[in-house]
């Protein structure tokens, strides 16, 4: 939990993409302003949303062909591409099969099928061109381990062409602070959301959190899958990234599930926190805050 922003006098608070999110400014959002993030944040769900039947995605899913995405996709598939390579295919977007399959699908059935499913090779399931996805069958992306960032760096854009330069977004955890007065983050522990393993300063960067009780339905069964085995994760149990970028900050949460920090030290700049399952804690030993321990 973000402590109070001493820049900000103004919270515009809204649900979006399932989650609740918060805008923290020193004056309020126009009205249009408002209108414009909220058309910006359903174009943004109509493309990427696998809960959606009219979404981009969904109709991906059904039927094989050549796919033109918003100009905006080519940052989320590229930022795919590296976490891909770099954890050797355990972080992909094809996922989303395997997702629905364990539960996690349209209707939250949360009940996983007898038979699993597998998740395609990245090169066996479609090609990207940086603006079209061609696919050979249907395929069922699933973005969660970035979009949110994502679109989290999309409303910033939107709040900065509006000439607002001091805003914390808080999008249920995945945050982006601008301003000269930083804000003290309190890293929330896993097993129990009234106590924190740290704290963090954040100013003028991203951080995003992910753990594994966060999206839970059942003994074993949550929504950070190892795209090469199909199952969720175990080893880790919450992670945090610290990026310029909450795209990069996003999808290195959930990268570092799979794989150590120096996994991606050649193509991010970031700093982290890992949390394992016996309790045990890695993070960046320049961490601008304190982890209790």
């Amino acid at each position: 939990m973000p402590s109070p922003n001493t820049e900000a006098t103004s919270a515009y608070r809204f649900d979006a993409i399932g989650t609740p999110w918060r805008i923290d400014t020193p004056q309020p959002l126009s009205p249009s302003l408002q209108r414009a993030i909220a058309e910006r944040i359903e174009a943004f769900d109509a493309t990427y949303s696998r809960f959606r039947d009219d979404s981009l995605v969904s109709r991906i899913g059904r039927t094989p062909g050549s796919w033109r995405f918003p100009s905006d996709a080519a940052p989320l598939f590229d930022l795919y591409g590296k976490l891909y390579t770099s954890t050797n295919g355990m972080v992909s977007p094809l996922v989303g099969e395997r997702m629905e399959n364990l539960g996690y699908d349209r209707a939250y059935s949360l009940r996983a099928a007898s038979v699993p499913v597998r998740v395609p090779a990245w090169d066996d399931a479609f090609s990207w061109d940086g603006e079209n996805l061609t696919t050979a069958r249907p395929v069922l992306l699933d973005v969660g381990a970035a979009g949110k960032g994502y679109l989290v760096d999309i409303v910033a854009g939107m709040l900065r062409e509006a000439g607002i330069d001091n805003y914390l977004i808080d999008a249920s955890g995945d945050l982006l602070h601008r301003g000269s007065e930083p804000v003290r983050i309190a890293l929330e522990h896993p097993g129990d959301a009234s106590k924190a393993i740290g704290i963090y300063t954040l100013q003028n960067e991203a951080l995003c959190a992910s753990a594994s009780n966060r999206r839970a339905w059942g003994a074993g069964l949550h929504h950070i899958i190892d795209a090469i085995s199909g199952e969720p994760t175990s080893n880790v149990v919450a992670s945090w990234a610290m990026t310029p970028t909450a795209l990069e900050a996003d999808g290195l949460a959930t990268a570092l599930f799979f794989a150590g920090a120096g996994t991606f030290t050649s193509d991010f700049t970031f700093h982290y926190v890992r949390m394992f399952a016996n309790g045990s804690l890695e993070y960046s030993r320049d961490l601008q805050g304190e982890i209790f321990q």
